[in-house]
């Protein structure tokens, strides 16, 4: 039996996967796990959000269900983004906050997440409590039920989207005055506050992705699908494009001529800006095994240090925790200011990418140049022996051979993916046929030792 929790909750076809019954069951699990210290009338206090998913629907009342026949008080936020969540589950006092989303995914998935009080992941030890609840539930162990006045009562908080818009625009060093801005909602949760941030900084706003309908979420649109946030930005000529993904945990960005900026030329940027503001603890950045090498080549240009993790945001924030560090993040757009977030912020980050290019005056084409993106290959070997990536004597002549080729301006990366039978094959180098040729012979080998 595999574990129920993946690397970001609970996750699966709505409906299908994940059911309203288990969504209660897990519900009422994390209660007996999470409610720490109640309130006055002795029950704890939970948030609830969600994405505008057609499922959240079914998946929220079931939650609510769940949380309130286990004694806990519920305030429903409605509609809003994961890190909305986690700052309302803080600024609240909440013993802790669900989130129901897939984030990126398709429509036809959802999921479960969990913070802990004060809008913090939770750590693996407690999403296996709360699994081991939920399993000895569901083969029929009898728990505490609440009666009377012990069951918890349900509220509605509408103040939680404004809440949360003046959070982040108290977060930015400056406004955004002067600057137009094309921002992509992926029709999803932040389809109402993100635009309405950037405006309350200053910017003029041109809004696209932003009419979700329960069933177009992510759908040809956000920081997964670019090309319409490309092609507004050149439109409108704006001076940038923000795009969020369906729970606006992560942002992409392109610049005025619609040119990519992807989550390592934001770690970059966002980098040098908190080193000169004197809020970049350490002078680190984190940031996954997957990250460019681009990335270190330019913090190490000025001055930083880089600190690798392995893939997931989980590990990332981790490692931030642990070295007390204030900014990290992946390449895919998820990155996390630790002075003003808990996890990762898309909205945020995007409006702290404008707020660079207005203090600045310099476009963001012209700051994201402070990194070049060196050539990556990915290959993706199936059907191998990935738990012997680290004890094949030809698989790492392979890679002494390979690092060799690439010298100080490439990197090689071995990593057996997580859920698959499969090993990733990962080379950077500074040009682009190196870089495809010794990934292609690398290949070759992870299926000749491990095949």
């Amino acid at each position: 039996m595999g574990r129920l929790f993946g690397t970001d909750g609970v996750r699966g076809i709505a409906n299908a996967d994940l059911t309203a019954e288990m969504a209660l069951g897990l519900s009422v699990a994390a209660a007996g796990v999470l409610r720490g210290d109640s309130t006055g009338d002795g029950r704890p206090t939970a948030v609830v959000g969600r994405d505008p998913r057609a499922s959240g629907e079914f998946l929220e009342a079931a939650v609510v269900a769940g949380l309130a026949s286990a004694g806990v008080d519920v305030v429903r936020v409605g509609v809003l983004p994961t890190p909305a969540v986690a700052y309302l589950t803080g600024a609240l006092d909440a013993a802790f906050g669900v989130m129901l989303s897939a984030s990126h995914n398709p429509m036809p998935d959802n999921g479960i997440k969990f913070f802990a009080r004060g809008g913090h992941k939770l750590a693996d030890e407690l999403e296996d409590r709360i699994e081991t609840a939920y399993r000895a539930h569901a083969a029929g162990e009898p728990w505490d039920r609440p009666v009377g006045a012990g069951v918890g009562r349900v509220t509605e908080y509408g103040a939680g989207a404004d809440d949360y818009a003046a959070h982040l625009v108290g977060a930015l060093p400056n406004r955004l005055d002067g600057l137009k801005i094309v921002v992509d909602t992926a029709h999803g949760a932040a389809a109402r506050v993100a635009p309405e941030a950037f405006a309350r900084a200053g910017a003029e706003v041109v809004a696209i992705g932003a009419a979700p309908d329960g069933l177009n979420i992510n759908e040809g649109c956000g920081s997964t699908h670019l090309e319409p946030l490309r092609a507004a930005v050149v439109e409108h000529g704006a001076d940038l494009g923000i795009a969020v993904d369906g729970d606006a945990d992560r942002c992409l960005a392109v610049d005025a001529a619609g040119r990519d900026i992807d989550g390592d030329q934001i770690l970059a940027v966002l980098g040098v800006a908190m080193r000169e503001a004197g809020t970049l603890s350490e002078d680190t950045v984190v940031a996954t095994v997957m990250s460019n090498l681009g990335l270190s080549l330019a913090l190490e240009r000025e001055g930083l240090s880089l600190r690798r993790t392995a893939v997931g945001d989980r590990y990332v924030l981790e490692e931030m925790r642990r070295g007390g560090y204030a900014l990290g993040g992946e390449q895919s757009g998820h990155v996390i200011v630790t002075e003003h977030a808990t996890t990762g912020d898309g909205t945020l980050t995007g409006l702290l990418l404008a707020a660079r290019v207005a203090a600045t005056g310099r476009s963001l084409a012209e700051l994201g140049a402070v990194m070049e993106r060196l050539p990556q290959v990915l290959i993706n070997v199936p059907d191998v022996d990935k738990a012997r990536v680290g004890r094949s004597p030809e698989l790492a002549d392979a890679v002494t051979d390979a690092e060799r080729q690439l010298g100080a301006t490439g990197r090689v990366l071995l990593r057996p993916s997580g859920t698959e039978p499969l090993v990733r094959v990962m080379v950077e180098a500074a040009d682009a046929a190196q870089a495809r040729a010794v990934a292609s012979g690398l290949a070759d080998a992870v299926k000749s030792a491990l095949g």
